[in-house]
């Protein structure tokens, strides 16, 4: 979105990497070509969904995995599909809006498949609540990120990156102040697979 480039300057200055789990909506056509800058970085690159439309996409498992080819064959002028392996369901993993389009058991299924294509997935444990209807401001963000990662020592944080979100640019470097005044170190989902399974 036009909030990627202030991201990114942040980011780059607090050498902190992150992973942009990308989307390829009509919306953001225009910023995908800063999908290869984000993958310069040194940033990771994963798979969120081409539409995001629940109704769509959690119709049935073929519909989702529709849904993430359309989203890889938008992405394979910018980057190195090939190597992107990672995804994060819209709504999480354990979300019960599919099971309206898509049965009770869609979820389950689309883990089992998605481990069986060789994706990793993963959900959050620290919601900064900034694409919700609310629209917090940076000082509630921070609060939002605050109060779940409380007593966490591995925190996934969910934030998003869309035209909406400018107030989580705004919010980003007092959210990793926090987070290094607290000890943490900062890595990609990869990394940190790589150092809790290493």
């Amino acid at each position: 979105s036009k909030n990627t480039q202030p991201i990114l300057e942040i980011l780059d200055r607090e050498q902190v990497p992150a992973t942009f789990f990308v989307c390829a909506q009509d919306a953001n056509e225009a910023y995908l070509p800063l999908v290869a800058d984000i993958a310069a970085a040194g940033h990771q690159l994963a798979l969120h969904s081409a539409t995001h439309q629940y109704s769509k996409i959690y119709a049935s498992t073929d519909a989702f995995w529709q849904d993430i080819k359309a989203l890889r064959q938008a992405l394979e002028p910018y980057a190195d599909v090939e190597g992107i392996d990672w995804l994060r369901f819209p709504g999480g993993s354990t979300n019960t809006v599919s099971h309206r389009y898509g049965g009770s058991g869609i979820m389950k299924a689309l883990k089992a498949q998605a481990e069986e294509k060789g994706y990793h997935w993963i959900d959050w444990n620290v919601c900064a609540e900034d694409a919700t209807a609310s629209h917090p401001d940076a000082a509630q963000i921070l609060r939002n990120i605050r109060r779940d990662a409380d007593g966490h020592d591995i925190c996934v944080v969910l934030l998003h990156d869309t035209r909406a979100t400018g107030q989580t640019v705004k919010a980003l470097p007092d959210i990793i102040r926090y987070f290094r005044e607290g000890g943490y170190t900062f890595c990609t989902v990869a990394q940190m697979d790589a150092l809790k399974n290493g």
